[in-house]
């Protein structure tokens, strides 16, 4: 057997192995779990005594502080939608709109660590992407019944 067969015959196994609406569904689940957790915990740390220092990093930047109750809602409220799986798509491309333009914005330095954060931003762009193009699936608000 060919490594090329090997390697078709490996992804035809998994994609059976997604195809099973239980395995299909849970999948869904921890990927919207797993995308949304950043932007949730990124919302909460910058309440209370994090709102200021998160304005103070805005106006490093140029931007006015203002925004930040924006920001805060983006992350908390589609991180939570998306959690859920309500209007998936829309969150979804809105959080990937987010990410590339923070990346931009707040890690686009000659420093390694911050381009480590922009690629980070990138990646996240890219899942956001996956959900805006196939949904939140089954087992999500929007009950998307097409299979990934």
């Amino acid at each position: 057997m060919t490594t090329q067969n090997i390697f078709k015959q490996v992804n035809g196994n998994i994609v059976k192995l997604v195809s099973t609406p239980a395995v299909n569904a849970l999948l869904a689940i921890t990927a919207r779990l797993l995308a949304s957790a950043i932007f949730i915990s990124a919302g909460f740390s910058k309440l209370g005594a994090g709102y200021a220092g998160a304005q103070g990093y805005m106006a490093s930047v140029g931007l006015p502080g203002e925004l930040l109750p924006l920001v805060i809602a983006l992350e908390i409220g589609g991180g939570l939608a998306l959690l859920l799986g309500f209007q998936a798509r829309l969150v979804a491309f809105a959080l990937s709109v987010f990410c590339i333009v923070s990346g931009v914005l707040f890690h686009s330095g000659a420093d390694p660590m911050q381009q480590i954060m922009f690629m980070k931003n990138l990646a996240m762009a890219g899942g956001l992407l996956a959900f805006t193009l196939f949904g939140a699936g089954r087992m999500s608000l929007d009950g998307e019944t097409k299979a990934y």
